[in-house]
């Protein structure tokens, strides 16, 4: 698969002068819910109404989505409405019904991604479709599986395809439900730069308040969407109640985001220096989590040394690693005056971080 600009073609037809938005409940749960959340969402920026049909969940015994019957209450969205409908599809079967009953975007779950075997399955369930088919990345951070599942699509002559960003699962404790890893995403798009790729807060964050900031960084990093999580009394949702907002918030966080628009040479350059400084700032994120997650390790080394009795200094230790740093500085093009200063800075906090431990 290479990329070109005629990956872009399905979103360029939109004519949009905004990004995309795709919206409306995790779950379809009554027909009621289903055209009350469409009928607040018309005439917005909103293009695309989802609504989860069949709910793959971690557990048996969750709510697991109203199944063929959902696809009905699409419909009629799309009639009353005149917008375009969506929702997940898992495997061949639910392709079949999807577009029997006309939906125009089909997106293919996390979990789904995670295996080529399904992927296969899809594909050849979608081949030759015009229907618009986003592929979210898998649950761990796999760049080359994420693109592998675009690729079976691709190969199976779909030409409408496009990214879905939503986080990775971790095991670690995180402000995330799933963590963004933006770095995975910039290297999707630096592959494939054409391909449309949505940013997913709802899925990212967990939790409505940080949906905003979410959205306004993939903005700044020149995703070409969202795909947000709407319901007129998202307490009560039938799932994933923590992560939606209502779809008066959603106008109105719309209003608030800063959208770059290339419009004149001048806004194109702004554009473009937005993007490296959210890059940056991507970077500098992970930078303070690498150096939290180091002094978490030096608090157990001071814990150890406090055990045996052990002096914090280790000259010896220390000089190994400086050594050893500066020459990978050097490969990497950093000068050595950087790498001393910055290591003799991480290593004090390092003692820091052990004297505390052992005095304690």
């Amino acid at each position: 698969m290479k990329n070109t600009k005629e990956m872009r073609n399905w979103l360029n037809d939109l004519g949009l002068n905004h990004p995309l938005v795709i919206a409306g409940p995790c779950s379809a749960e009554t027909e009621e819910q289903v055209l009350k959340i469409a009928h607040q969402l018309k005439d917005t920026d909103v293009s695309y109404f989802r609504a989860g049909i069949w709910k793959p969940r971690t557990r048996p015994g969750m709510f697991e989505g109203v199944g063929a019957l959902g696809l009905k209450w699409l419909q009629k969205v799309k009639a009353e409405t005149g917008m375009k409908t969506c929702t997940e599809v898992a495997n061949a079967a639910h392709v079949k019904l999807a577009i029997e009953h006309d939906v125009d975007l089909l997106w293919i779950g996390a979990r789904s991604t995670v295996s080529p075997f399904i992927m296969q399955e899809l594909a050849d369930a979608l081949e030759g479709t015009d229907k618009i088919v986003l592929v979210k990345n898998p649950v761990n951070p796999d760049l080359a599986l994420w693109l592998g599942g675009i690729e079976r699509l691709y190969n199976a002559g779909i030409k409408n395809l496009g990214a879905i960003h939503r986080g990775f699962s971790t095991y670690e404790k995180s402000k995330y439900r799933n963590i963004p890893e933006w770095q995975l995403a910039i290297d999707f798009q630096n592959k494939f730069p054409d391909l449309p790729l949505i940013n997913d807060p709802s899925h990212i964050t967990g939790k409505r308040d940080m949906v905003f900031d979410v959205s306004q960084t993939a903005l700044d990093l020149n995703f070409d969407g969202l795909m947000v999580e709407t319901h007129f009394d998202p307490d009560n949702a039938w799932s994933d109640a923590a992560q939606q907002i209502t779809p008066q918030a959603l106008v109105q966080m719309m209003v608030d985001l800063k959208i770059r628009k290339e419009s004149d040479p001048e806004a194109k350059f702004n554009q473009d220096l937005s993007t490296f400084r959210a890059k940056i700032d991507v970077v500098d994120q992970q930078i303070i989590d690498l150096l939290a997650k180091r002094m978490q390790i030096a608090d157990s080394i001071g814990g150890l040394k406090k055990t045996k009795n052990v002096a914090v200094l280790q000259s010896k230790r220390w000089n190994e690693i400086l050594g050893k740093m500066v020459l990978q500085g050097d490969e990497k093009g950093l000068s050595e005056e950087f790498i001393l200063k910055l290591f003799k800075a991480i290593h004090q906090e390092s003692i820091n971080h052990q004297e505390k431990v052992i005095k304690d």
